[in-house]
């Protein structure tokens, strides 16, 4: 397997522009199975998730063209041959249920393997699959699936008993062609899940409340086909934020929207790293006065438990003590190990991590063991004295389009190191 290896030490500087959104991407590929003819995609991050769902859609009856160096994805719906997804193509990646809310509009019927993916703890199916019932889905579990059936579906009034947002979007994409109309409560309000939101009215449904608790959505009998740009990621955004907060550099960030990094910029001020921001860049500089603070992880418009393992590692260079709690995952402090082997000081108890600063981060072989988890180790590495290496990267490829040559043109000295240790 690929590892990575960092020599750590060096002050990134320079300009990054960031990829678009992995999380959004993923539910507007399957929602595209909603209409017949060729919806054009632009935008789209070259990723192993977003390879996943293209070959997903695939399995289903669509046919696609990705064109990687214009980040353009040309996905052309006929007749949906399949309304099954087998475990070998779930078993990587939790958002191929994603499938179910299209397949159900569609032709009534989904059976779906039970999702995969990082193992950071309970995302439970079972808001996604209470929404179909409330439409008039019969959701059964036979032999390690999700079988879903419905004649017809119709609007319903469903308050989601945890915000979530796959659920959100998954009834969401059901709802667009049900009969009648569909009231969802305790919605998610992230960007990504706007963005989606935003495919689909362009597609002719009809839905109001993007973006707040409520979303109501008209059903259509008929949806189009269309040409959509992808938002940025504002996760890969604040990851090159964090970096050049571990490095003490002078980082902008091109190609965001500000509004959707509100709480980490926010955060990253009131440690005292100075921001500047534009219409659609953000610029972190350091500072001499750093202090630690605390941050609790939350739904959007919250600090999101997607940054939560990177702004750690960078905690456990900042003086004082910075306190975690995390309240999405019950289990996502897996790259705590890996960070105390860099020498941070970091105590858990419960859901809260107490990070107390060091003079230093050392280089040592560690692990990654999900996405985000991963990406704290290469902040980790990049500030740490000596040469890191890193294994089991694969993680990273899931969600950061070409990390190392991105850091790389900051100045880092970031090598991928092909067929490395397992």
């Amino acid at each position: 397997m690929d590892t990575y290896e960092i020599t750590g030490g060096k002050k990134l500087s320079g300009d990054v522009t960031v990829s678009g959104a992995k999380n959004a991407a993923l539910p507007i590929i399957v929602a595209s199975l909603l209409a017949d003819g060729e919806t054009i995609l632009k935008n789209i991050p070259d990723l192993m998730d977003i390879r996943t769902i293209i070959t997903a859609i695939e399995h289903l009856g669509a046919s696609t063209e990705f064109h990687k160096e214009k980040n353009t994805l040309k996905i052309k719906v006929g007749n949906i041959k399949n309304a099954d997804l087998p475990y070998d193509l779930m078993k990587t990646m939790r958002a191929s249920y994603y499938v179910m809310g299209p397949l159900l509009a569609r032709i009534g019927e989904a059976d779906v393997s039970l999702p995969g993916g990082c193992a950071i703890g309970e995302r439970p199916v079972d808001i996604h699959l209470a929404g179909f019932e409330a439409m008039g889905a019969v959701i059964k579990l036979e032999h390690g699936y999700i079988k879903a059936r419905a004649k017809s579906l119709k609007g319903a009034e469903y308050t989601m008993r945890k915000i979530s947002v796959g659920a959100t979007a998954n009834i969401m994409m059901a709802a667009v062609l049900a009969s009648g109309r569909t009231v969802l409560e305790n919605c998610a309000m992230e960007p990504d899940v706007v963005d989606l939101g935003n495919f689909l009215l362009k597609m002719g449904a009809r839905i109001s409340g993007l973006g707040t608790e409520r979303i109501e959505i008209e059903g259509v009998k008929k949806l189009n086909p269309v040409e959509y740009s992808i938002i940025p990621d504002r996760i890969e955004a604040g990851t090159f934020l964090l970096a050049g907060a571990i490095t003490r550099g002078k980082i902008k960030v091109s190609r965001v929207v500000p509004e959707h990094i509100g709480a980490l910029t926010d955060t990253l001020e009131e440690i005292g790293f100075r921001l500047e921001k534009g219409p659609d860049w953000v610029k972190i500089s350091p500072s001499q006065k750093l202090q630690g603070t605390k941050i609790k992880t939350l739904p959007f418009p919250g600090f999101p438990t997607d940054l939560q393992a990177p702004i750690m590692s960078v905690f456990t260079t900042i003086p004082g003590i910075n306190v975690i709690i995390e309240t999405i995952f019950e289990n996502r402090f897996t790259h705590v190990g890996e960070l105390r082997r860099m020498g941070g000081d970091i105590t858990i108890e419960g859901n809260v991590a107490i990070i107390k600063g060091v003079k230093g981060l050392s280089a040592a072989p560690v692990m990654m063991s999900d996405l985000r988890a991963g990406a704290s180790l290469v902040l980790a590495g990049l500030a740490a004295k000596g040469k890191t290496e890193i294994r089991r990267i694969y993680h990273s490829d899931r969600g950061y389009e070409k990390l190392s040559e991105k850091l790389q043109a900051l100045g880092a000295d970031i090598v991928r190191v092909r067929g490395g240790n397992p």
